[in-house]
C-alpha cells in the first residue's frame, strides 16, 4: 500500500463516513479515484486534507473531499444516468460520478483548468469522462454537480436538466453558505437547502457589485 492509498482510506473513514456519507457506491468511488492526480504535484500533500485545494494559474479550486462526496450522494445518482460537472477545475467530481457508473461530462469554461483536467483524467485512468469548454453538445442531463459556491442562483444551467433532473450547488459564501438541491418538474425548477457547507466561489456566479450612493 503506497502512502496515497493509505491517506485515501483515512479520508474515507475519518472524513466522509463521519459526515453522514453512507452511500456505498460513493464511498467506494472515493476510495478508488486517486484524488492526488487532480491537484498540482507541488500541492499533492494537500490532496486528502479536509479543505479546498487551489489550482494555481486558474480561477478554480478543488472542493473539500467531504463536501463534494456528500453533494454527489445527495443527487441520488443511478448507474447509466448522464451527469454533468460544471466548474469542476480538474474534474475530480466527474471522475467520481463516472466511477459510480454514470456517463459523466465535465464542462469547464476556464481554459487553464480544462487543460489540467484533461491531464488529470488521463493520469487517473478516467478517460471515459467527456470534457468540454463550451455548452455540451448533449444538452440534457439527469444530474448536474456545480463544483463551487454561487452567490446568485445558477439559472443558466437549469435548461440543461431533464424532467425530474437534479442540480446541486453551494448557495452563498462563507459561514452562511449551504448546499442547495434543485429539481425540475414540468417547467418549474424548485430548490431546498440540504446541509451547511462552504466552497470557493465560482466567478461566473458572483453577485454583481451593488451601487452605493
Amino acid at each position: 500500500m503506497d502512502s496515497f492509498t493509505g491517506l485515501r482510506r483515512m479520508m474515507v473513514d475519518c472524513q466522509l463516513r463521519t459526515y453522514d456519507i453512507t452511500n456505498r457506491a460513493v464511498l467506494a468511488a472515493a476510495d478508488e479515484v486517486p484524488r492526488e492526480a487532480f491537484v498540482p504535484e507541488a500541492l499533492s500533500h494537500l490532496a486528502y486534507l479536509d479543505q479546498a485545494v487551489p489550482l494555481p494559474g486558474t480561477g478554480r479550486a478543488l472542493m473539500a473531499p467531504m463536501v463534494i462526496a456528500r453533494m454527489i450522494q445527495t443527487l441520488e445518482l443511478q448507474p447509466g444516468e448522464e451527469a454533468l460537472e460544471y466548474g469542476g477545475g480538474t474534474g475530480y467530481g466527474a471522475a467520481l460520478m463516472a466511477r459510480i457508473g454514470l456517463r459523466a461530462t465535465l464542462w469547464e469554461p476556464d481554459a487553464a483548468a480544462l487543460a489540467l483536467a484533461e491531464s488529470a483524467l488521463r493520469t487517473a485512468a478516467a478517460t471515459d469522462v467527456t470534457t468540454t469548454a463550451k455548452r455540451p453538445a448533449n444538452d440534457s442531463f439527469d444530474a448536474i454537480l456545480v463544483s463551487g459556491a454561487c452567490e446568485i442562483v445558477p439559472e443558466e444551467l437549469f435548461s440543461l436538466l431533464r424532467q425530474n433532473g437534479r442540480l446541486i450547488a453551494v448557495d452563498g459564501f462563507g459561514r452562511s453558505a449551504r448546499v442547495k438541491l434543485y429539481q425540475k418538474s414540468g417547467s418549474t425548477v424548485s430548490g431546498r437547502p440540504v446541509f451547511d457547507a462552504a466552497a470557493p466561489v465560482l466567478a461566473e456566479f458572483r453577485r454583481p457589485p451593488a451601487f452605493v450612493f
